[in-house]
């Protein structure tokens, strides 16, 4: 019951000091992440912070996509007592306002990315539905999330190239979550061998001029929705209230004999309201779980301990040798088209596994 500098703040929810967590389920964890573009093909940078209180563990990447290039930085060390400390190695994540202006660093390092990135956010911070998933009788996903849209500035620096970043052009998306979801060293499967792994996702925050539309779309192998979004927020400084779209229709277009998306388009149907459809494109596919900690690496992935550390580690990538790395969840700069209005954001989109979409 060690005290740490969050317990003297009034923000406790149970008889633990703030370092512990109410579950002892080893998968909690809670998380930053971040992405970084400038609306276009020329660049996308990915960013997560996250800690694991019952693992022990706290680990943060970036991850860049420029050209030809895919290049990881990645750092982990034993979270300790003080859960505000978000420094892990070279990075750190600094929260300058809450819900609205963080700081995001990467110091510069032997593995040839680096960044100083401040963020302010566009709309208000949004919370979105409550994430929860039971396999075989164990719960795997119960999670909360808040997703908003921003603008950057500051400079990002690959190699020897810097590349400054200014709100007029550069913009993205971020999230925080909390809750339970697979983290860690693999443990035996037991039952859960019997899952075939089913996961067909699509997450697409999309920012225009002066709102944005925030959708999900997360079905099982018989095509039944299990979790499901669509809001359209407004800037901050406009009085709208966040607008109810209805149940999102997602209909992708696959490159033929791949899950790959070329296009797809997101049709709402606002109760009361206008049914529109957006068109989306991805210019910038970004593989997520390439060297990232999110993918199935044997000796990296969030949350598995690397020792008392830090331990700071690279991992570089070239397209098209490397395509074969390249699998699994894809966060692509999206380019998003409705009523004549054009916006860009991420769009996130993993089809593993069957689905009534593809033939058996």
């Amino acid at each position: 019951m060690t005290l740490s500098p969050l317990d003297d703040y009034p923000v406790h929810q149970a008889p633990q000091v703030m370092r512990h967590v109410t579950t002892s389920d080893r998968n909690f964890y809670d998380r930053y992440y971040f992405n970084c573009h400038p609306c276009s093909d020329e660049l996308m940078l990915i960013v997560g912070l996250g800690q694991y209180p019952n693992l022990g563990v706290t680990d943060a990447f970036a991850c860049v996509r420029h050209r030809d290039l895919h290049r990881v930085v990645r750092a982990s060390r034993e979270l300790g007592t003080d859960r505000m400390d978000t420094a892990v190695g070279p990075f750190r994540v600094e929260v300058v306002e809450g819900l609205r202006a963080l700081r995001v660093v990467l110091e510069p390092n032997e593995h040839g990315l680096s960044f100083d990135l401040a963020w302010e956010g566009t709309i208000p911070a949004t919370l979105e539905p409550r994430h929860f998933l039971r396999w075989q009788e164990r719960v795997v996903f119960d999670s909360v999330r808040l997703a908003q849209t921003g603008r950057w500035s500051g400079h990002i620096t690959i190699g020897d190239e810097r590349v400054e970043v200014s709100p007029d052009r550069w913009r993205g998306t971020r999230d925080r979550s909390w809750g339970i979801r697979p983290v860690g060293e693999p443990e035996p499967p037991g039952i859960q061998a019997r899952n075939t792994g089913t996961f067909y996702w699509l997450y697409a925050p999309m920012q225009f001029d002066d709102h944005a539309i925030l959708c999900i779309v997360q079905e099982d192998e018989k095509g039944r929705r299990l979790l499901e979004e669509a809001v359209r927020v407004w800037g901050f400084g406009d009085d709208r209230e966040e607008e109810y779209l209805g149940r999102p229709e997602y209909r992708p277009i696959y490159r033929e004999g791949t899950r790959e998306v070329e296009s797809a388009v997101i049709a709402f149907a606002p109760p009361g309201g206008k049914p529109f459809d957006v068109r989306c494109t991805p210019i910038l596919p970004v593989h997520l779980m390439a060297g990232t900690g999110y993918g199935l690496e044997p000796d990296w992935r969030h949350g598995m301990y690397q020792g008392r550390g830090p331990v700071v580690q690279g991992v570089t990538y070239t397209l098209p040798e490397d395509a074969a790395r390249m699998w699994g969840m894809v966060d692509a700069v999206g380019r998003f088209e409705y009523d004549g209005i054009v916006g860009h954001g991420l769009f996130e989109y993993w089809a593993l596994g069957p689905h009534p979409s593809f033939p058996a």
